[in-house]
């Protein structure tokens, strides 16, 4: 990938592969934090952002072939920086002083431990599940909750919308669909899986206190679809 570019070629590839990851994150909070400074958008558009475009990492370090330690140590970072930002005015359009939810902790605590179990296995899709229900499942179904959520309803003490729950189960199911199909193809387990996951990942999404689902969710997610491509003999 890096071989055409002289200069690049003295460059570990790792070292490339960071650099590389690191700058798209860095656009991302970017992005965020000028939209929360410049244009006084609400800070969980800008937190919505940041949650749906970090989680796309998943796949650059699936496609580059990341070491699994990379991505370990880059969640511990994270997960460090996500605490210390609840006490200390760091990335205040991500994460406010006092907010009273670990979401973005558990977020990158998250993406450690798929890493940590999948990686090693060579089941990246798994992973890559995870992230990405969470990322862009969670991600949309707050969002359409928030703008179009007219039918509410209880889920241990957390008030939802059936339009938020909606979102969630349909993307999960595409995101789930998309990911399983490029890897096992157009065979009936795709889509039995992708109708498991998405159906967990909704139930487990909606039990978001202290933004727990941060953690359960991709998880949950992932374990659902490994276990599963277990017991029908696919993995």
């Amino acid at each position: 990938m890096f071989n055409s570019v002289p200069w690049i070629e003295s460059i570990p590839t790792l070292w490339l592969q960071i650099a590389l990851i690191a700058v798209g994150l860095g656009a991302i909070v970017l992005l965020a934090e000028t939209l929360h400074q410049r244009t006084a958008r609400d800070s969980e558009i800008t937190r919505k952002i940041v949650h749906i475009g970090t989680g796309n990492v998943i796949l650059v370090a699936w496609w580059l072939q990341i070491p699994g330690w990379v991505g370990i140590l880059a969640s511990v970072i994270a997960g460090a920086i996500a605490l210390l930002s609840y006490y200390i005015p760091i990335l205040p359009g991500i994460n406010s002083v006092g907010r009273k939810s670990l979401g973005t902790f558990f977020y990158a605590v998250s993406i450690g431990v798929v890493i940590a179990w999948f990686w090693p296995l060579q089941q990246f899709q798994y992973a890559a599940i995870g992230i990405l229900v969470m990322a862009w499942g969670d991600g949309l179904a707050g969002l359409i909750g928030q703008k179009f959520g007219q039918h509410p309803y209880q889920a241990w003490g957390m008030q939802k919308s059936w339009e938020g729950s909606g979102t969630m189960a349909i993307t999960s199911y595409v995101v789930s669909s998309l990911i399983l199909f490029a890897v096992q193809g157009n065979i009936w387990e795709t889509w039995l899986m992708s109708i498991a996951i998405a159906f967990f990942a909704t139930v487990l999404e909606a039990f978001s206190k202290f933004g727990i689902d941060n953690l359960t969710v991709p998880i949950g997610s992932a374990a659902v679809g490994f276990f599963l491509g277990q017991i029908l003999s696919l993995g």
